[in-house]
């Protein structure tokens, strides 16, 4: 069994060399945009010798979708899992933890909103990527239409697509349209999906 004595760090493993390049892929795309998302700028934005992305992913494809992978990851950890409402939780605290999620977005995780958005605008040229950042998304979506399901909803996929673009809606425009000068706060956020909550599904348990 290897053991690090203390003060040496420990040996780079497969899984945190892709999160390495992953990370420095999402920092370029909100740096520069698609066109600065290179291998070449991934090592350099890494510290990783030349070559190294290349390894990893060989194509722009497989570039891509190392970025995306590692989007879905870190906008995974925006509500940690004991945050997150069982299906039984009710209504209202589904809308506690939306609120929550939108405020830490919009305050500590822009850089996220706009690489992902990115990304979003990239699939649109690309079928190959479109399939496999739906897939990827598809990971948030499941969740909250059972969460829809158990709040009460008669047809919680097309309510869960409505608070989705309700959200994205807001997000979209306080970290890069007209209001991004404007951060509303916790508060103000519950007011909004709780408003939004009660139009779809009435009085709230």
């Amino acid at each position: 069994m290897t053991r690090t004595t203390a003060g040496t760090p420990a040996p780079e493993t497969p899984a945190s060399r892709a999160a390495r390049i992953g990370d420095a892929a999402l920092a370029l795309l909100v740096e520069r945009g698609m066109r600065g998302l290179t291998h070449r700028a991934v090592d350099e934005r890494a510290g990783l010798p030349q070559g190294s992305t290349s390894n990893h992913a060989r194509t722009r494809q497989a570039l891509l979708e190392t970025a995306v992978r590692r989007q879905v990851q870190r906008e995974a950890e925006v509500l940690t899992p004991h945050e997150l409402p069982g299906p039984e939780s009710g209504g209202d605290a589904l809308v506690d933890a939306l609120a929550l999620a939108l405020h830490r977005y919009l305050t500590d995780h822009r850089s996220l909103l706009v690489s992902r958005y990115e990304l979003a605008l990239e699939a649109t040229r690309r079928p190959e990527l479109r399939t496999f950042f739906d897939s990827a998304g598809s990971t948030f979506h499941t969740p909250l239409i059972a969460m829809m399901a158990a709040a009460g909803s008669a047809e919680p996929e097309r309510h869960a697509l409505s608070l989705i673009a309700w959200s994205e809606g807001l997000m979209f425009s306080c970290a890069a349209g007209s209001f991004h000068a404007a951060v509303p706060s916790r508060a103000e956020l519950r007011t909004g999906i709780d408003e939004l909550m009660r139009g779809m599904l009435g009085d709230l348990a």
